[in-house]
């Protein structure tokens, strides 16, 4: 059995999958043999960057004149998420590409000082960036952010909190939702923070997966930060966290499918290579129907993310179906990882597995990026449900 994505499609050209083999050769060559012990270590190495920016992985998407790599359309943004996924492991975007949420609202709303100061750095391996919204009082609700910045006359005084911040501990700058005016969407605005600050502080999280990725609480007490870091306007922030939110959630979609694709290779090639009762796994109809049930589901979310991020490409703004996709394709990615863990047995159990650090990672996906119940919510109002 052999479950190749590469295929006939109305989407894929040959520099699509002349960039695909790019990457997986990237993949075979830099992260495969390292990420289980970054993953025990917590940490992926800085030189991990470098490579990642020698190879123009690092800056897919990002404008030439800041040191980044054009992408013509979003199917080369789907294609490095599908293959990073491929190591079975969700926590190195967070834990390296974790600027594709931090550095994108800089790119589109500020100005070309914060631009050169903030992303080209970041784009060349240097340093990381990370995205400051949720708060301890809560996650998907942004309207309602606790976090203050007062006005101080040529600087704001940053006063709150900031928690589950992937990248907090290493980034060194914060793209941060504040409060500059009253309550609801219409008081938040975006700071660039620099991490380095007097008053700001922050300590680590341990976590259920993702251990490569370091995952931090930030502390604001009374952080003064210069209004030339204020990100497009005062009180005009929200339309800033929504803007951004598409393109993480099709990313997610994204590392969603490659994850439950890995899961459906490793519980394939095991079912090929197990024998029980005097036959291979995949000898057992039971079996081959989990394996045909995984592939169904997943492919029925390739087919969708692949329609969307070309509607995006060519001017929608498609929310309802991005939301309703990021639901199903987390979903998809749970029952697959579960299937896989049923294929596998006892063996699925051990760490080193593939698919028990996968499965150990899955509920994170349902969560990050707005919950699944915010997401359909979200979506039938979109819809006029």
């Amino acid at each position: 059995m052999t479950l190749n994505p590469q295929r006939v499609s109305p989407y894929y050209t040959e520099d699509h999958e002349a960039f695909r083999d790019q990457v997986r050769r990237f993949v075979a060559r830099e992260l495969a043999p390292n990420i289980d012990e970054w993953d025990e270590a917590g940490e992926v190495p800085w030189s991990f960057h470098k490579a990642a920016a020698d190879a123009g992985l690092l800056q897919l998407g990002y404008p030439e004149s800041l040191g980044g790599v054009e992408a013509p359309d979003s199917f080369y943004n789907i294609i490095l998420n599908d293959e990073l996924a491929q190591t079975g492991s969700g926590g190195i975007m967070p834990a390296v590409w974790v600027h594709g949420i931090a550095c994108p609202p800089i790119v589109a709303f500020g100005s070309q000082a914060q631009q050169a100061k903030y992303v080209t750095p970041v784009l060349a391996g240097e340093k990381m960036a990370a995205l400051a919204i949720t708060e301890p009082s809560g996650g998907s609700d942004v309207a309602a952010i606790k976090t203050t910045a007062r006005d101080a006359g040529d600087h704001y005084l940053v006063n709150g909190s900031k928690t589950f911040i992937s990248g907090g501990m290493r980034a060194s700058a914060f793209t941060t939702a504040v409060r500059t005016g009253g309550d609801g969407p219409g008081g938040v605005s975006m700071l660039i923070i620099d991490a380095d600050l007097p008053g700001v502080s922050r300590t680590p999280l341990k976590k259920m997966g993702w251990w490569c990725s370091d995952t931090a609480t930030l502390y604001f007490d009374n952080v003064k930060v210069p209004k030339s870091n204020l990100l497009g306007q005062e009180n005009r922030g929200f339309a800033v966290i929504m803007h951004n939110f598409n393109s993480e959630r099709l990313s997610m979609c994204a590392q969603a499918y490659g994850l439950a694709r890995c899961c459906i290779d490793q519980a394939a090639a095991y079912a090929r290579d197990r024998h029980t009762f005097g036959q291979p796994l995949a000898g057992h109809q039971v079996i081959r129907h989990k394996l045909v049930d995984m592939q169904m589901r997943n492919q029925s979310v390739k087919a969708w993310l692949d329609e969307i991020a070309w509607r995006i490409d060519h001017g929608e703004t498609p929310v309802a179906d991005l939301s309703m996709l990021k639901v199903l394709a987390t979903q998809t990615l749970e029952f697959c990882a579960n299937e896989a863990m049923q294929i596998f047995g006892g063996a699925a159990y051990m760490r080193g597995n593939k698919v028990e650090r996968i499965y150990r990672e899955t509920k994170v996906m349902t969560i990050g990026g707005g919950s699944a119940e915010i997401l359909k919510d979200l979506a039938a109002r979109q819809l006029g449900f």
